[in-house]
């Protein structure tokens, strides 16, 4: 006899502004709860000390989390000059102090800035979800052990200095997937000679989303007190995926697709391709070399 599930379906999407001092799990367990739901997850975590946009998804959101992680993702960070820290934050005991140089002007921190723009190389923070032998990085770092890590390829698509004073500066940044702003910091602490580690970061975008869609725990909360239905704040899983081509589906080609089969559809270049019968949508699809269409991500329909 099968388990039977706990919880209710819930399907799409709620953009929360994470609170700082949590982490990001935290948060999700705390609105699958508020929602009652039996499936839930997040599309990447932010750190404690972080604010800001996290896309959590509810029932067949999540077979599509792993594309949002994939996506670009902007934030606004602030950073301490002159301080290093084992985490590459506040919330890490300081491991080193230097002097800022007694002439750093904004003009050359914007040069050590132009560095760190388009395809660079970044060793990934020990204190990272990253894996090694199966165990997260940051449980390494908890016990005192360094493990060796490659740097990876990652993108910054935009890098602007939006505030200096002193021995702080505030950058505004676009990346790609797998970039992690502590490190970013740290490097240009290094080049600048004196070392930094982040005070502040907050996640102003993620999967398309920004912050003007997020919405607070605590609103949640009130909602609820007063009886109101959170549903209506879910957003559908497709907005995420509208980076996508449309394609709409004929009677014949719906059975095909939603039996695992591929259909001939030619016109449109390899990659991802959204799917529809008529304003139904059924999940995402892969554009073939040769002209074939085939079902990869389906939603359940009913």
């Amino acid at each position: 006899m099968s388990r039977r599930r706990r919880g209710r379906d819930v399907s799409g999407i709620l953009i929360i502004d994470k609170p700082q001092g949590v982490t990001s799990n935290g948060v999700l367990q705390q609105v699958k709860r508020l929602y009652g739901a039996a499936k839930a997850g997040h599309t990447g975590s932010l750190d404690p000390l972080a604010t800001g946009v996290l896309p959590l998804c509810f029932g067949e959101a999540t077979k599509f989390s792993q594309l949002m992680l994939d996506s670009d993702k902007s934030y606004v960070a602030e950073g301490k000059l002159g301080v290093v820290t084992d985490s590459g934050d506040s919330d890490g005991q300081i491991v080193a102090e230097r002097a800022v140089p007694a002439d750093l002007a904004r003009g050359r921190l914007e040069a050590v800035l132009a560095q760190f723009r388009g395809d660079i190389e970044q060793v990934p923070s020990m204190y990272s979800a990253l894996k090694h032998k199966g165990r997260p990085l940051y449980e390494y770092a908890r016990e005192g052990v360094e493990i060796e890590r490659p740097a990876r390829p990652v993108t910054i698509h935009a890098l602007e200095l939006i505030g200096f004073e002193a021995d702080r500066f505030r950058i505004a940044v676009t990346c790609s997937k797998g970039t992690y702003i502590r490190s970013l910091v740290e490097d240009i602490g290094e080049a600048l000679g004196c070392g930094a580690h982040v005070t502040a970061l907050r996640r102003t975008r993620a999967a398309g989303f920004g912050l003007d869609r997020a919405r607070g725990v605590a609103e949640l909360e009130a909602m609820r007190e007063r009886g109101e239905s959170l549903d209506p704040l879910l957003v559908p899983v497709e907005t995420a995926l509208a980076e996508f081509p449309k394609l709409m589906l004929e009677e014949g080609q719906i059975v095909s697709i939603l039996n695992g089969q591929p259909v001939k559809i030619a016109g449109h270049p390899p990659g991802w391709v959204r799917l529809y019968g008529g304003e139904r949508f059924l999940g995402l699809g892969e554009q073939l070399p040769d002209g074939q269409v085939a079902p990869r991500r389906l939603v359940k329909q009913g």
